[in-house]
């Protein structure tokens, strides 16, 4: 039996016609820069603080976030505002100790610190990976309707 397989050649004509089947199947490649894929709605990307509709900033400086951050990559300083309620002065974020587990996403209690949906983030040095407030609102208002859009669709299962 080993000797009629290997004078058919069985193990060939079986990848040839695995080969064929597949060549004209349509192509699974993306073209990456200008084709990209689908994206997850708990993809953790490049952090971003986002605001209200009316722009008022959403964070209250409870610091639930820079406590429960492992890599301790959040420092927030506070102050209270003339109306009584918090608000952060500063709010930095260190993207070279991030490990982008989420947690500080998890504990905000008015979901005013994200981890949004841009993965192209590159750089040339260290420092501009350091991120500040007004960097971290900017990311904020550029990725909101994505940033929403994934919170609705993760909500049933938070």
């Amino acid at each position: 039996m080993a000797f009629t397989r290997s004078l058919l050649l069985a193990e060939i004509v079986s990848g040839m016609a695995l080969t064929i089947k597949y060549f004209f199947k349509p192509k699974v490649t993306l073209n990456y820069p200008f084709e990209k894929g689908p994206i997850s709605p708990r993809f953790r990307g490049e952090h971003a603080l986002r605001r209200y509709p009316n722009g008022e900033e959403r964070c209250i400086a409870c610091k639930l976030c820079e406590a429960i951050c492992p890599a301790q990559a959040i420092t927030i300083e506070a102050e209270p505002r003339e109306d009584g309620s918090r608000r952060t002065t500063r709010y930095d974020i260190d993207m070279t100790k991030c490990i982008y587990c989420g947690f500080c996403q998890e504990a905000c209690p008015v979901d005013a610190i994200v981890e949004g949906p841009n993965f192209e983030f590159s750089t040339e040095t260290r420092e501009e990976l350091m991120y500040n407030k007004d960097r971290l609102l900017a990311n904020g208002d550029r990725w909101e309707v994505e940033i929403a859009t994934s919170l609705k669709a993760d909500a049933p299962y938070r």
